[in-house]
């Protein structure tokens, strides 16, 4: 028999540290549960054991505790946001079927090591799985331990049998108890010999074998006299750590290893603490079943529907249908044949794959639509020209999304269990998704409008989708030539570089590699740096940073960096994404982000680098179809514009309003001064003061911004609040409130929740506090933004322009249009996103025309 047994404590803390912190929109912490759960079907699917026992440590003091007072005594009680999921991971451990292992007065290790000893008895092969090195000790010919560390911030797993032991340690895994006995133990508060540490502990037991050797033998043992001094000294405390280091291996508990096989999985407590717990990704690993789960959570215990599928060769029953019912259920997918669509109504679920005439009928069609991501369907629609899709209703992603910004994801099995939906068994996932729709939909539905996010549904998100669905359709243009040429330059560039900086070292090597370049300019080129860890020295970009002004090489790297990144990520990585048409199609997500940013990837075009002259030159090869031209316009300081608008500070509004110069007269309040006085480095200052406050910048971050002291930091900041008591209100109401709630909400409804605010812990705390601080700016400004594309996307139709908006990065709109359409859209483009939105302050858009993106930036 194979059994495994799980340090709980140790793995659950492993688990704790090495994820991010994760809860659900409720608050429950899940970082720990889900890390272990995952180590655990990792190792179950390596290792197939025939049983399993998880041990954990209990409250009651041990044995240990009991003979030494300082055992663990400088041990801080475990994080609230640990300890809390601890007995949840125990109930679904238990109801996974595992069985839990506790024994009062003995820890987890002594359990371990009585499965171990059970295991050699009986001939049977034991694994640990362990975050401690103490079970190194029971290592043996029928045990081996797989002991989880974090190398290089990387979570890793090495398995430990004889040999390995005695490759790391030099001696035989019974002796690491030796070792420990000498060393000593901080973590645990184990003694050990004072003034020995590790290196000399093992040196001592791989010459004399042991503890008890050595001081049966300690005046004729060949070490040097202080070394006996101290061994003499300690005696006591040596033989009282060796018994403490000791893994007991007959704690009384139950030993009959058949009794941890694992029972079979309790489905229905299973499938509602998963799903409790939003752990969906881990409910498909652990063959949970969504219906269970939507039984659970479904308050009305609903049985999924008989439902029957029937497969349609054209949609014209379909079209009728919906037009009686005044809607339509469906889903979409892609298959090698292309698109299929599956309608649900009553019971009934009809597929068919749509030729073009029904999609023009279907789009066109008064009745209402309710798809699950419609986006895809509406390309389609689109690429095969077909006429715009009316009265979307529902898309259960975007209403998904709104409701938990902070998902992993939104498929319909997840949304279904979560929401409390059964899905029929249909006998295949098209149909049994669509059948689930009206029900997912009636869900999602009452939820959108508790939360008051109607409006924000479908006036915003579902009209963005088709914006976005055009805008991919349609491409940006691009030189291939240009870019081509651009990347050989940068080459040459890269290799010049190159030869400099290992002339200045002294020798070749590998730029790229941390390690190497830490030893060059730290090591062999003796320059300042900070503290050696395992990994080496830091070489991050802060680091370089302060030191380029002083030292050559250090700007040359930092070039380098700059040069490599942009000839891999942008060279290369746009050739390899233009597309037969001779242009780029980004793909561009509403649901990625938590702040309602638009992302975008393959290309990610929002992070296209413009802060260097270097970076901006990537625009020149995005450019216009031949007798067309591009209109670029760029919202101006949006952010603090809502800042303004959300804080109701008069200052900045009265500033914005006159269309001053904000960063100057911020300057002028901070340093009480005239603000035609005030110099560039003061407006400058004053920029990063202004935009600091937005994303919650404390005195250290922004002293290194801008080059002061901390205390003249905390000044600028102080006498920044002091000039405008809006903010500073804002900033203090805005915590206060995003606490109450649990959330923080910006203009338009869209919310990000945020238990950190409840945490005990600073840091976690703090974080929420930024976070509940810049997402209404945030938020709003990615809002304001998408308005002004549905607002632009409308005008070009209503107007029956050729003008294509084709992208959208940030704050900034870029519309490609014939060469005689070209004013007209700069005006329409700069009044729609200057209207889009009615608040205390003006909006400004800066708009300008050129052939190529870096020309129409103006």
């Amino acid at each position: 028999m194979k059994l495994l047994v799980l340090d709980g404590n140790s793995i659950l803390n492993r688990a704790y540290y090495g994820i991010k912190l994760l809860t659900t929109k409720e608050g429950y912490y899940t970082n720990g549960i889900y890390g272990f759960l995952t180590i655990l079907h990792r190792i179950m699917g390596e290792l197939t054991p025939d049983a399993v026992a998880v041990a954990f440590d209990m409250k009651a003091p041990t044995f240990r505790h009991k003979s030494y007072d300082g055992y663990k005594a400088q041990r801080k009680g475990m994080p609230e946001e640990l300890a809390q999921q601890m007995p949840v991971l125990k109930e679904l451990l238990t109801s996974l079927g595992y069985k839990i292992v506790t024994c009062e007065g003995w820890e987890a290790d002594d359990i371990l090591g009585t499965l171990a000893k059970k295991c050699e008895e009986t001939g049977n092969t034991c694994y640990i799985a362990t975050g401690d090195r103490d079970s190194l000790q029971l290592v043996s010919e029928h045990t081996t331990v797989r002991l989880a560390t974090t190398k290089f911030g990387q979570s890793a797993v090495t398995l430990y049998d004889i040999d390995k032991i005695k490759e790391d340690y030099g001696v035989a895994p019974k002796q690491l108890i030796d070792i420990k006995a000498i060393q000593g133990d901080t973590s645990d508060n184990i003694p050990g010999a004072k003034g020995i540490g590790q290196k000399g502990a093992g040196e001592l037991i791989a010459k004399f074998g042991s503890v008890k050797y050595i001081y049966e033998h300690i005046d004729e043992i060949d070490v040097k006299p202080a070394m006996r001094d101290k061994l003499l000294a300690s005696k006591e405390s040596v033989e009282l750590s060796y018994f403490l280091g000791t893994i007991v291996t007959d704690a009384p508990i139950d030993t009959n290893l058949e009794s941890y096989i694992p029972a079979p999985m309790d489905m229905k407590a299973t499938a509602a603490l998963m799903t409790k717990l939003e752990l969906f990704s881990l409910m498909e690993k652990y063959g949970v079943s969504l219906n269970a789960a939507a039984a659970e959570v479904s308050a009305e215990k609903e049985e999924a529907p008989k439902v029957t599928v029937t497969e349609l060769k054209d949609g014209a029953k379909i079209l009728a249908m919906a037009e009686d019912e005044g809607e339509a259920y469906f889903v979409s997918d892609f298959d090698d044949e292309g698109l299929k669509m599956a309608f649900a109504f009553g019971n009934e679920v009809y597929v068919v794959r749509p030729d073009e005439a029904f999609l023009k009928a279907f789009g066109c069609g008064c009745f209402k639509k309710h798809s699950h991501d419609v986006k895809p369907l509406l390309k389609h629609i689109f690429r095969h020209g077909g006429c715009r899709v009316k009265n979307i209703a529902m898309d259960t992603v975007l209403a998904a999304y709104l409701l938990n910004p902070s998902a992993s994801g939104y498929d319909i099995p997840r949304l279904c269990s979560e929401y409390g939906v059964a899905v029929p068994e249909t006998g295949d996932d098209l149909s049994a998704a669509a059948a689930a729709m009206p029900k997912l939909c009636e869900k999602l539905s009452a939820a959108i409008e508790e939360n008051n996010q109607r409006k924000l549904l479908t006036e915003m998100e579902i009209p963005l989708a088709e914006v976005l669905a055009d805008m991919e359709v349609s491409g940006v243009a691009v030189d291939r030539e240009g870019i081509a040429n651009f990347g050989e330059t940068l080459k040459l560039q890269i290799d010049s570089l190159m030869a400099t900086i290992y002339e200045q070292v002294g020798y070749e090597f590998n730029i790229n590699s941390p390690k190497q370049l830490g030893k060059a300019l730290f090591e062999d080129m003796g320059l300042p740096h900070g503290k050696k860890t395992k990994s080496g020295y830091s070489t991050s970009a802060d680091v370089l940073e302060g030191l380029k002004y002083q030292y050559p090489v250090v700007e040359d790297i930092l070039q380098y960096r700059t040069l490599t990144k942009l000839s891999s990520t942008y060279c290369e990585g746009l050739l390899k994404v233009i597309a037969e048409d001779g242009r780029i199609h980004s793909n561009f997500n509403q649901t990625e982000t938590r702040t309602g940013r638009i992302s975008s990837t393959e290309p990610n075009l929002q992070n296209i680098p413009v802060r260097t002259e270097l970076g901006r030159e990537m625009r020149r090869f995005f450019v216009a179809r031949e007798g067309w031209t591009l209109v670029d316009a760029d919202y101006s300081q949006i952010e603090l514009r809502v800042l303004a608008h959300v804080a109701d500070d008069k200052v900045m509004i009265e500033s914005f309003t006159e269309g001053k110069d904000i960063h100057r007269a911020t300057a002028a309040r901070v340093f009480g001064m005239p603000e035609e006085m005030v110099t560039s480095q003061m407006r400058s200052s004053a920029k990063a003061v202004n935009f600091g406050i937005v994303y919650g910048i404390g005195a250290f971050s922004l002293s290194k911004d801008i080059g002061v002291t901390r205390k003249e930091a905390e000044d600028y900041i102080a006498e920044y609040l002091r000039n405008v008591s809006g903010v500073r209100d804002y900033m203090e109401k805005v915590i206060s409130t995003a606490t109450e709630k649990g959330y923080a909400e910006d203009i338009f409804g869209r919310r990000r929740y945020l238990p950190e605010l409840a945490s005990k812990n600073f840091n976690l705390r703090s974080f929420g506090e930024r976070v509940a601080r810049n997402m209404p700016i945030q938020g709003a400004a990615a809002d304001i933004i998408k308005i002004a594309m549905i607002k632009v996307f409308e005008r070009l139709k209503a107007e029956k322009l050729e003008a294509k908006l084709i992208l959208q990065v940030h704050d900034e709109l870029i519309v490609e249009c014939p060469d005689e359409e070209a004013e007209r859209v700069k005006l329409l483009l700069t009044e729609e996103m200057e209207n889009a939105v009615n608040m205390a302050v003006p909006m400004k858009a800066d708009a300008n025309i050129g052939k190529n993106w870096y020309l129409a930036k103006g």
